[in-house]
């Protein structure tokens, strides 16, 4: 049994590349490609079969799973972001890198450690 996956764009049959080309002499044909890893949100080909399943279902989708009615918001609270800059020394050569917490509502920026940064569990006491 194979473990391919179909592209689930819906003219991904219609493109005519030679990897899409099927079927022995009398009965040739295009078909929609099988992967073993579709790259694209793990169901696609490419992005083009992604834009062409959204064109056609992304509004009933959008609908079925929640249509925003009112923008979502972020208060200053919970504003906090990662972020670094790197340093150059006289000869343009990077040394080093400074890491922040940053709060671009506040105004804010917080510098860190290098093991602080890349702790995905670390977050900044703002109490």
């Amino acid at each position: 049994m194979s473990n391919l996956k179909l592209c689930q764009g819906t003219k991904c049959h219609e493109y005519h590349t030679k990897d899409r080309i099927r079927g022995s002499q009398g009965d040739k044909h295009y078909e929609t490609r099988r992967r073993s890893t579709l790259y694209y949100n793990g169901n696609f080909c490419s992005l083009g079969c992604q834009d062409d399943w959204f064109q056609t279902f992304g509004d009933r989708a959008i609908d079925h799973f929640g249509r925003l009615k009112k923008p979502r918001r972020q208060d200053c609270a919970n504003a906090w972001y990662k972020d670094y800059k790197r340093n150059y020394d006289s000869n343009g050569m990077s040394s080093h890198f400074q890491h922040y917490f940053i709060n671009d509502l506040l105004g804010k920026k917080v510098p860190i450690t290098e093991q602080q940064y890349n702790n995905p569990d670390y977050v900044l006491n703002t109490s």
